[in-house]
C-alpha cells in the first residue's frame, strides 16, 4: 500500500473509534436524562395511570399520564433529546441551535373558555399554524431576565389572559428557555414548550401543577 492509503485508512479508524465511543458516551447521557426527567415528573403527579412511548430508542419518549387531582385530569409530556449518540449529527444539530424539548400538554378539568398564546419572538422559522389567529388580538410583551429583554409575540382574545399567562412564564425557572405557551378552548389544553433541564424540571412542573389547579379561574376560564 502507498503512503496515502495507508494516512486514508488509518484516517477511517480514527473516525470509527471516536464514532463508537460518543455513541456509548451520548446513549448513556439521553438514557439518563430520560430517566431523570420520567422520575421526577411522575413523583410530582403521582398519576393513577401512565403509558410510555419511546421515541426512536434515544431520541425520547412521550408519556401519558391520567392523573384526576384537583383540576388535572390528564397530562401528555413529550421529551426530545438532541443525538449525543451521533458523533457527526450532534455537532451540526448544537450548531443549529437544536435543544433538548420538553412539551407538556394539561387537560384541566375546567372549561377553558378563550384562547390566547405567547410564542417567543423568532423562535420559530415558521409560526406555528393557530387556527384562530385571524380573529386574535396582536401584541408583544418582554419579560426580564436577568437584564436581558425576551420578546413574546402575543394572540389573545382579553389582554388579562395575556398577563396571567406573562406572570406564569416570568415564575418558570428560566423564561428565555420558555418558546411558547397557550391556553385553547378548542381541545381544552394548556400547553408549555421550553428546553429541557433537568436540573429546575421539579420546580418547572411544580409551577406548572400550581397554576393549572389555582390559576385556570375567574377571566381564563
Amino acid at each position: 500500500m502507498d503512503y496515502f492509503t495507508i494516512v486514508f485508512i488509518f484516517f477511517l479508524m480514527i473516525l470509527a473509534a471516536v464514532a463508537s465511543m460518543q455513541f456509548y458516551r451520548g446513549r448513556k447521557k439521553n438514557v439518563q436524562l430520560m430517566e431523570d426527567s420520567l422520575r421526577i415528573i411522575q413523583d410530582i403527579l403521582k398519576p393513577k395511570e401512565k403509558n410510555y412511548t419511546w421515541l426512536g430508542g434515544y431520541v425520547g419518549y412521550r408519556a401519558y399520564y391520567k392523573v384526576e387531582k384537583e383540576n388535572i385530569e390528564e397530562m401528555d409530556v413529550t421529551v426530545t433529546l438532541v443525538p449525543r449518540q451521533s458523533a457527526f449529527y450532534y455537532p451540526i444539530a448544537i450548531f443549529t441551535s437544536r435543544m433538548d424539548k420538553i412539551y407538556v400538554v394539561t387537560y384541566p378539568y375546567t372549561k377553558i373558555e378563550r384562547e390566547v398564546h405567547l410564542i417567543q419572538e423568532k423562535y420559530y422559522h415558521l409560526r406555528p399554524h393557530i387556527d384562530n389567529e385571524p380573529i386574535l388580538k396582536k401584541g408583544q410583551v418582554e419579560i426580564d431576565v436577568n437584564g436581558e429583554k425576551v420578546v413574546y409575540n402575543t394572540l389573545f382574545e382579553k389582554s388579562e389572559d395575556m398577563e396571567k399567562l406573562k406572570k406564569f412564564v416570568e415564575g418558570l425557572s428560566n423564561p428565555k428557555d420558555v418558546k411558547h405557551v397557550s391556553l385553547t378552548p378548542s381541545t381544552n389544553v394548556f400547553y408549555v414548550f421550553m428546553r429541557l433541564n433537568v436540573d429546575t424540571l421539579e420546580k418547572d412542573m411544580q409551577h406548572i401543577v400550581k397554576f393549572v389547579n389555582e390559576e385556570l379561574t375567574g377571566e381564563i376560564s
